[in-house]
């Protein structure tokens, strides 16, 4: 105990994202890149495949959205890149090693901030993706065997996701917790959605998740924690593995530097192997691809194409239009939604109504903007009066409201002092406008502060 107390004792988490970028081709051939669902091993080639001679010839435009990624995270663009070869045995891997980058990654440097602080961005790179391994049961006879036999557990490889362009996104160690790191994935995700270079769908795998955690740097080692397939298990993994991490070194030991898996059944981290480091990889140049040169002028049109944010939108929303940061972060959550949602806002201030009210009831009534135009909502609006806002949904979240900003109420009332609760009652009506019932209103009040 002595030892570790002497010890910086700091939650130090740093995430790997892999994004598989939704492009047409693979990374460094003509077969189609959207590989779920397919029949295994039709959408191959030997480029794909590793077969000898073959020659791989890089995708412009997977490269072209790795750099739009990298700017939409505020990360500075290498002017000069070079694609690696990362040496490593594996039955996915058919070539033996993985066409990625190493010392020369196309940007570096940039951030994406949470509500708990900054999380700096150590790197973004491409590489391609190795095949799949599908673990499954067999009742095939082989050569010479008897009939009856019995069936076997078998791995089979499917190549055809071998090859399509994957970037990996890698944070520096400046995540603290499992929830930082479950939001900064979340608005990630988002990111990369509203600039449309991947779908992100997790149970896809078209975006996958590591972490790598440790009690700080003092110690010496470090843990990376593999098949985080949703931003629930990310948070789990991460406070279990610093738990896990935390008992070994009250103990007097280090813990050793691995890779573990997430076991979703047993809720916790399991063995996998010890952890590589760069020079087990023994990494040098792709000789058959050359340096990759980028001008100003290339990287500012590829600037120019990028969309409105959603951190950006979620500022015009709140600072334009006036709507409560509650509804912003809900009708900005998706670009589509968003972008709907805009032109309603807007509409609204052209006919003098209020937004955040408009808001409001986009939310609470959880109103389909694929299937009304702006016009028609706003008209329904006008027509009905405030019985679009007035209900159960809406008043709960002004309750809520109420309780966060009365804090004091709350105890008062639990202690006795039944007139707070008119005060609470009082405030909601103040938020609402005037428009919540006061039955409906205190009724909701009693039965939250109970």
């Amino acid at each position: 105990m002595k030892e570790v107390t002497s010890k910086k004792m700091v939650p130090t988490v740093g995430m790997e994202t892999h994004v598989e970028l939704r492009t047409n081709s693979k990374m460094f051939c003509g077969c189609p890149a959207d590989h779920f669902g397919k029949k295994p091993n039709t959408q191959t080639c030997p480029v794909c495949l590793g077969l000898p001679g073959a020659l791989p010839v890089p995708n412009k435009k997977a490269i072209e959205w790795t750099i739009m990624i990298a700017l939409s995270l505020n990360c500075k663009i290498n002017k000069e890149s070079k694609f690696d070869r990362k040496h490593y045995f594996y039955p996915d891997l058919p070539k033996g090693y993985q066409i990625s980058q190493y010392d020369e990654p196309i940007s570096v440097d940039g951030y994406l901030d949470t509500t708990f602080g900054r999380v700096g961005i150590e790197r973004i790179h491409i590489e391609e993706d190795t095949g799949k391994l599908q673990h499954k049961k067999i009742n095939g006879l082989r050569p010479g065997e008897p009939s009856g036999s019995e069936s076997e557990n078998v791995s089979l490889v499917d190549f055809n996701r071998s090859g399509v362009p994957l970037v990996e996104i890698v944070t520096k160690p400046d995540i603290h917790s499992g929830s930082q790191a479950k939001e900064f994935e979340q608005k990630l995700q988002q990111v990369l959605r509203y600039i449309a270079v991947s779908d992100c769908d997790m149970e896809k795998g078209s975006m996958r998740l590591e972490a790598n955690i440790s009690w700080g740097f003092d110690w010496g080692y470090k843990v990376e924690v593999k098949n985080l397939n949703s931003f629930k298990f990310v948070d789990k993994a991460i406070n279990y593995e610093l738990e896990r991490q935390k008992k070994v070194l009250e103990e007097g030991d280090i813990p050793s530097q691995e890779t573990r898996g997430w076991s979703e059944t047993e809720n916790k981290t399991t063995p996998q192997r010890y952890k590589e480091t760069a020079a087990d990889y023994r990494y040098f140049p792709e000789p058959d691809i050359p340096p990759m040169e980028f001008s100003e002028d290339f990287i500012n049109s590829i600037k120019n194409r990028i969309p409105e944010l959603p951190f950006t939108k979620l500022e015009k929303f709140i600072n334009k239009f006036k709507i409560r940061s509650t509804y912003a972060e809900i009708l900005v959550s998706q670009k589509e939604t968003a972008m709907m949602a805009e032109k309603v806002l807007e509409e609204s201030v052209k006919a003098g109504m209020n937004p955040d009210l408009v808001a409001g009831i986009l939310v609470n009534q959880k109103i389909d903007l694929k299937k009304i135009s702006p016009k028609t909502l706003l008209d329904m609006v006008k027509k009905k009066g405030s019985s679009l806002s007035v209900n159960e949904g809406s008043i709960k979240l002004w309750v809520n409201e109420a309780l966060r900003q009365m804090p004091q109420a709350v105890v008062d009332f639990k202690n006795g002092k039944l007139n707070a609760l008119s005060a609470l009652v009082g405030l909601v009506m103040q938020l609402s406008k005037g428009k919540a019932d006061p039955k409906l209103t205190k009724k909701l009040l009693e039965d939250m502060l109970k």
